[in-house]
């Protein structure tokens, strides 16, 4: 990791602390990459300070995603990719919930740009966004059963899916 980015890595920890002393769970730095790890109760207000407050300026969502690490607790870990385009910096905000209340909030409100990430992870994962102004499924059909990125999702699925006629794939001569 450089010099350059662990320093950059250090103005966003120590803002984050003077703000408030128990926002940071976990700071991992990996391959010039940092992730700061926020308590769920606590990441709207600190994606809000990461976005708005001048010597941080994180503008920009690039992306939001979630990991399964059943059976382990707690069980899901949502991150927030964040880039800083005037300062020319990334940023990781990752919370951890558990698999019995997957529930946080929503940063719709942060970033507008968060509403298709977080319905994404929703229709994939079951994880639910408090404030969310429209959280549906965005990839599955509304009967769908189940989230088919879990890891407890059975490879089959949940139920028999109906072979569709389709003429344009029959066989000759059937």
């Amino acid at each position: 990791m450089s010099e350059n980015t662990s320093q950059n890595a250090n103005v966003v920890v120590e803002h984050l602390r003077a703000w408030n002393g128990e926002v940071i769970e976990d700071v991992i730095e990996f391959r010039g990459e940092t992730t700061v790890v926020v308590p769920r109760e606590m990441l709207r207000e600190a994606a809000a300070r990461c976005r708005q407050h001048a010597e941080l300026q994180y503008n920009f969502l690039t992306d939001a995603t979630c990991v399964d690490r059943f059976p382990m607790e707690p069980r899901f870990e949502v991150s927030y990719h964040l880039v800083s385009i005037p300062r020319r910096e990334r940023l990781r905000l990752k919370t951890k919930l558990s698999g019995s209340d997957p529930v946080m909030d929503s940063l719709v409100t942060v970033w507008p740009g968060a509403n298709w990430l977080e319905r994404e992870i929703f229709d994939l994962f079951g994880i639910r966004f408090t404030g969310h102004p429209d959280l549906r499924r965005i990839l599955l059909p509304d009967d769908w059963e189940g989230y088919p990125l879990r890891r407890d999702f059975p490879t089959q699925g949940f139920r028999d899916v109906p072979s569709t006629y389709i003429p344009a794939f029959r066989k000759h001569g059937s």
